[in-house]
């Protein structure tokens, strides 16, 4: 299949292992290539295998999810890192956030959560649990002292705002081009201009100050 979704399992539990791959190898555009037991292992799998997306655990033997996600990202920056973790405290969750995961994902979410998650971040998406980044996020925000330093973004044209917004609740380019009714080339510009002004880098910090600004609602 063209447009399959080539997955990594990385989590040191071999019953997780087995019960993710009955879930995710009944899906018609996924494809697991590999599985990993510890962070050595799955920064070593992903640079082998190239994955679209690594399903990371975080408290693994040896190094954790969280410094494998930070080398993943530094050696193969095109492989998306989900995080699958039974942690949800703001310490793993902004963690991993910061180490370049595309988003976090409690092993009690449902099936069809996981799934919709993983076909997000395949695209490039953002995906925030919404119980969990509801609560977080907005609490990060209020407290990074980083994020004071913020240009107040006054200078984005009424269009870059509306991109900005779309970018930030989880919508591709295409997706954007649509709804505004201008191509996905013109898209791409308005979204260059705004990390230009923002001195923002990623979809991630995208997300924060869209948040901060009021701009969108986790919650909602």
């Amino acid at each position: 299949m063209a447009d399959e979704i080539r997955l990594l399992l990385a989590d040191d539990h071999a019953v997780v292992r087995s019960g993710l791959r009955m879930l995710l190898q009944a899906q018609p555009d996924m494809k697991i290539v590999g599985e990993a037991e510890t962070g050595q292992e799955a920064i070593r799998r992903t640079g082998e295998l190239r994955p679209d997306v690594v399903l990371m655990d975080i408290e693994m033997p040896g190094m954790n999810g969280i410094e494998a996600t930070r080398q993943i990202k530094q050696a193969v920056p095109a492989t998306a890192v989900l995080a699958l973790t039974m942690y949800e405290d703001d310490q793993y969750f902004f963690e991993m956030l910061r180490a370049g995961a595309s988003g976090y994902v409690p092993k009690r979410a449902a099936p069809d959560e996981l799934v919709s998650a993983i076909r997000a971040v395949s695209q490039g998406h953002v995906f925030l649990y919404p119980s969990l980044a509801g609560r977080l996020v907005q609490d990060y925000l209020q407290r990074d002292p980083a994020l004071s330093q913020e240009p107040p973004g006054d200078d984005l044209t009424p269009r870059e705002q509306e991109v900005l917004t779309l970018i930030a609740e989880g919508l591709s380019n295409n997706e954007i081009a649509d709804r505004l009714v201008i191509s996905a080339k013109t898209v791409d510009r308005h979204r260059e201009n705004i990390m230009r002004k923002l001195n923002l880098h990623n979809r991630v910090d995208l997300v924060k100050y869209a948040l901060r600004k009021g701009l969108i609602d986790l919650e909602e």
